[in-house]
């Protein structure tokens, strides 16, 4: 068992060093500071070990009753990647379905292979799904996208989540949104593709429009007045513009960032506790015994 601290302000890290290696090994891993969640599940499948490696939420949400479900379909049906998914969302709002609905849709646009909509960090990875992660050499991490893209035997599981155990989410819709701007431009080139799709949709408006100027001076001999329209269509295409520079600086970053080549994150802690069975063993004994 692995348990990673994304640089917590709470007590998140000495509860974790209090918890025993019941029956199982578990290490901790402290990071320096908060890298992010994807930094995180980068640290917790870099420290697992020993075959195929699980990724859970620490609040509460991802049922525990639903791992045994999820190395069944490892061990006994051969799937690689098992991934869960939330069965429904109708306790958001409308406006946050549409968003989740508009990130996948864009995401997926031209991509040879598609993520998911709704799949989870919630997953199970067999050893050779673990393997092909690791070679992975980029930097700029997007785990969904990364998971769906090795490939491999692949399976959906819905699930309902609990409710969170603790505390409240500090995702909040800035977050969310910046996220997702880093899950587009690390794993798509969706915005770029769509940002071209709208310079040639507006290129073939200002053409049309063009005709019809000519057509109207031609055909009536009129001048038309363009103070108005020239504001507006100036006004329009230098903020589409300024929207693809915004788009390609993105991306320019993250070039920026891949050319460093800084590591994902650093440890600033790591401790391990160790099951013995033997001791384990003699303590049953004991108990059987009394």
């Amino acid at each position: 068992m692995v348990y990673v601290d994304d640089g917590s302000a709470d007590a998140t890290l000495s509860i974790a060093r209090s918890l025993p290696a019941d029956a199982i090994d578990v290490q901790v891993v402290s990071l320096s500071r908060n890298f992010g969640k994807e930094a995180a599940l980068m640290a917790g499948l870099d420290h697992a070990r020993l075959g195929a490696v699980m990724f859970m939420d620490g609040d509460g949400q991802h049922p525990p009753a639903l791992v045994e479900q999820l190395v069944g379909h490892w061990i006994d049906d051969g799937y690689d990647v098992v991934y869960t998914a939330k069965a429904h969302r109708d306790n958001e709002t409308f406006l946050r379905r549409l968003a989740v609905h508009g990130f996948y849709a864009l995401i997926n646009w031209g991509a040879r292979q598609k993520i998911p909509e709704d799949a989870g960090d919630f997953r199970l990875l067999s050893p050779r799904a673990v393997t092909a992660l690791r070679q992975l050499p980029e930097r700029n991490r997007f785990f969904k996208g990364l998971a769906s893209w090795i490939g491999f035997r692949q399976i959906r599981v819905d699930y309902e989540p609990s409710p969170r155990a603790h505390g409240v989410t500090t995702f909040n819709a800035a977050r969310l949104l910046g996220l997702s701007i880093e899950g587009l431009t690390s794993f798509s080139v969706a915005p770029l593709r769509f940002a071209s799709l709208l310079g040639v949709v507006l290129a073939g408006i200002a053409f049309l429009f063009g005709l019809s100027i000519l057509w109207e001076v031609f055909t009536t001999g009129k001048q038309v007045p363009g103070y108005p329209s020239l504001v507006v269509g100036l006004m329009t295409i230098g903020g589409v513009q300024l929207i693809m520079i915004g788009i390609v600086g993105e991306y320019i970053g993250k070039i920026l960032s891949e050319l460093k080549a800084r590591p994902i994150y650093f440890v600033a802690e790591h401790s391990e506790k160790h099951f013995e069975a033997d001791k384990a063993d003699d303590a049953a004994k004991r108990t059987a015994a009394e």
